[in-house]
């Protein structure tokens, strides 16, 4: 039976960011399925009673430096947004949206990279109309569905659903049941696969 990993996100969190560059390679190195599943993060530190890290000042400071340190070990691109702390409302009712629509994929892109690469406002419902033309998807449709009561629960229930499996944050990941959170903690997600493969 093929592994898989659970991984709960919104592009509004740097670390997510971080943790979604690598996850596809994690998985394919182990024939893993990476199953998305994308939450509003402040709905999950709503029932959790968590905040952002950046509610602390040094600890904001030195979150963002250390993020750049794992960019550059990764050797991914990474900015930091002006615009952090981000509405992510529209875009992760977007991700709802994306995944029943099947373009999930490219949308992670074009969100995380408008967000953690390019430093875009995508709390703009202007920005994020032409992040979706620029990235080739379906900007008009995404807009009409954002609206609907079936994608406004769909991102209800996945975040319910992080926090009943014990998510307080994100990113967090499920390995055969087993929650890893925060990107720093990539090497148990694929310490977990390579023991179970």
């Amino acid at each position: 039976m093929s592994q898989s990993v659970d991984f709960y996100y919104d592009y509004g969190s740097p670390t997510a960011y971080l943790a979604w560059t690598q996850l596809p390679g994690i998985c394919a190195e182990y024939g893993a399925r990476l199953n998305y599943r994308p939450v509003l993060l402040g709905g999950v530190f709503k029932a959790t009673e968590n905040t952002t890290p950046v509610s602390i000042k040094p600890k904001g400071a030195w979150m963002f430096s250390d993020i750049a340190r794992f960019a550059e070990r990764y050797g991914v691109p990474f900015t930091k947004n002006p615009h952090f702390i981000i509405n992510t409302l529209a875009i992760m009712r977007g991700a709802a949206w994306a995944l029943e629509d099947g373009c999930i994929e490219p949308y992670n892109k074009a969100m995380y990279e408008a967000t953690w690469v390019h430093g875009r406002d995508t709390s703009d419902p202007n920005e994020i109309a032409a992040i979706m033309t620029e990235s080739d998807l379906d900007g008009a449709a995404m807009a009409e569905a954002i609206q609907t009561p079936e994608v406004k629960k769909k991102l209800i229930d996945l975040t319910n659903e992080a926090v009943e499996r014990g998510a307080f944050g994100a990113p967090t990941m499920f390995v055969n049941g087993e929650m890893h959170f925060g990107q720093d903690r990539l090497d148990w997600v694929r310490e977990a696969l390579r023991k179970a493969a």
